[in-house]
């Protein structure tokens, strides 16, 4: 039942969100892809503000762990947010700005 939830959830974003996202910086990339879930912490997913969270996942895991979660996908996040026209770049600009806030 749940993955059906988080089925529906997703599909509905991919059709609010704008297709073409004009993204240059991280800031812009979560404000317009990751800000829905990151900022309410929605279905588990870590709060943008949750420094504890992000420097330890950043000490144990690296950076580069956390680039593969938001490129691939993790628990009910999909690949790139349910974004696939995001480029790697700008996923990591994005969880760059994250970890840094």
């Amino acid at each position: 039942m749940k993955q059906r939830n988080l089925t529906y959830f997703f599909t509905l974003c991919a059709f609010i969100m704008p297709f073409n996202l004009h993204a240059d910086t991280g800031e812009e990339v979560y404000n317009a892809v990751c800000f829905a879930c990151h900022n309410s912490g929605v279905m588990g997913a870590p709060k943008i503000d949750n420094k504890e969270y992000w420097a330890k996942e950043v000490k144990e895991e690296g950076l580069e762990h956390l680039y593969q979660a938001a490129i691939n996908g993790k628990g009910g996040m999909p690949a790139k947010g349910g974004r696939a026209d995001l480029s790697d770049e700008q996923v990591k600009a994005a969880v760059d700005f994250m970890v840094k806030q």
